[in-house]
């Protein structure tokens, strides 16, 4: 017989979240690859910052992390003062020369909602991949992919 609950359970989450970790990893010879390499098994984050150089503020950031082969931007934001000055787009390039230069990255990807920034991304060569209407309902989300040479 079988009882099913709905109840927050940090036990059981940690149960479950292992569980379909090793069962990915037993069914694909990616995954088990990637997860036998000792580099390869974990997010190594990846930040960076926009500074005022007069009194250390900040004026923007990239807080990130990489993991096989890919950089995930989490956020991207700038004071409202400073966007459209391409601060933005410094943070951005500057992520990727170090996830391409000093962490083998191959790609990157991201996701943002209409309101957002996908234009800007599409400016700065990334390609939408993916489509999510009304997620959360009124609002559009996208994931954006882009290949660093």
């Amino acid at each position: 017989m079988v009882r099913i609950e709905a109840e927050v359970d940090r036990d059981r989450r940690e149960l479950l979240r292992t569980s379909l970790l090793d069962t990915n990893t037993k069914a694909s010879p990616v995954l088990r690859a990637l997860r036998q390499d000792p580099d390869g098994s974990r997010e190594v984050p990846l930040h960076v910052w926009a500074l005022d150089e007069r009194d250390g503020g900040t004026l923007g950031g990239l807080v990130g992390h990489t993991w096989a082969g890919w950089l995930h931007v989490t956020y991207l934001w700038v004071a409202a003062e400073h966007r459209g000055a391409g601060l933005g787009g410094a943070l951005l390039a500057r992520a990727e020369d170090i996830a391409r230069a000093e962490r083998g990255c191959g790609a990157v990807r991201l996701e943002t909602w209409d309101f957002q920034a996908p234009d800007f991304y599409r400016r700065h060569g990334y390609d939408v991949v993916c489509v999510i209407p009304d997620y959360p309902p009124g609002i559009t989300e996208f994931t954006l992919t882009k290949r660093l040479g």
